[in-house]
């Protein structure tokens, strides 16, 4: 089903740093020690990883992507029965995660219901960035807000009861690869992959 809990509540059923120590030497026999006291360093979080500027142009594409898929997603599941595969394609949903929006929406028009609101990217983290294979591709932790999100009857337009659900924040991690969208044609970024992971 959706990839997300993109249906709010009723999704449920769709889808150390190193510290360091510094060492005194001892001092000489028959010399005191007029050394001051070693001092051991503050330790510092992690720095964010430097990215080329190829990679960081990947980065802004593959989020930029996302975000357009986001919308794309919510879209069709607004009108489960008009969807359009075309459209979630030229969007940049691809292999599994197409199939799985297509159920999502296929599912919600047999069920009589449709979805209201928008989906919310709340945080975006970069796991990996890859450009040196065939498919160039950049992996993405997403937290998306899905409180804006209402099940609704196709019949009347009222809100579907749902149960209290697990939450309206939840992790994905999303792997997007660089690629035509039929042989011989232009390259866009393709999300493949969006697995739950989650809350946040």
């Amino acid at each position: 089903m959706p990839r997300r809990p993109a249906l709010g509540p009723a999704t449920a059923a769709l889808c150390a740093l190193l510290a360091l120590t510094a060492c005194q030497s001892s001092p000489e026999a028959g010399h005191p020690n007029t050394a001051p006291p070693s001092v051991s360093p503050t330790p510092t979080a992690p720095s964010t990883p430097a990215w080329t500027p190829e990679e960081q142009t990947a980065i802004t594409a593959a989020k930029a992507r996302y975000a357009a898929i986001t919308a794309a997603v919510d879209l069709a599941y607004g009108r489960p029965a008009e969807l359009s595969r075309p459209a979630l394609e030229k969007a940049g949903a691809g292999s599994e995660f197409i199939i799985s929006v297509i159920d999502g929406a296929r599912t919600l028009a047999r069920s009589g219901w449709y979805q209201t609101g928008s989906t919310r990217i709340a945080s975006t983290q970069i796991t990996s960035v890859k450009l040196d294979g065939e498919q160039p591709e950049v992996n993405l932790a997403n937290c998306l807000d899905t409180s804006k999100l209402v099940l609704r009857f196709q019949k009347d337009g009222k809100p579907v009861p749902v149960g209290p659900g697990n939450g309206n924040r939840h992790k994905f991690t999303s792997r997007l690869v660089y690629a035509p969208p039929a042989p011989g044609g232009k390259k866009i970024w393709f999300l493949v992959t969006d697995k739950a992971a989650g809350q946040c």
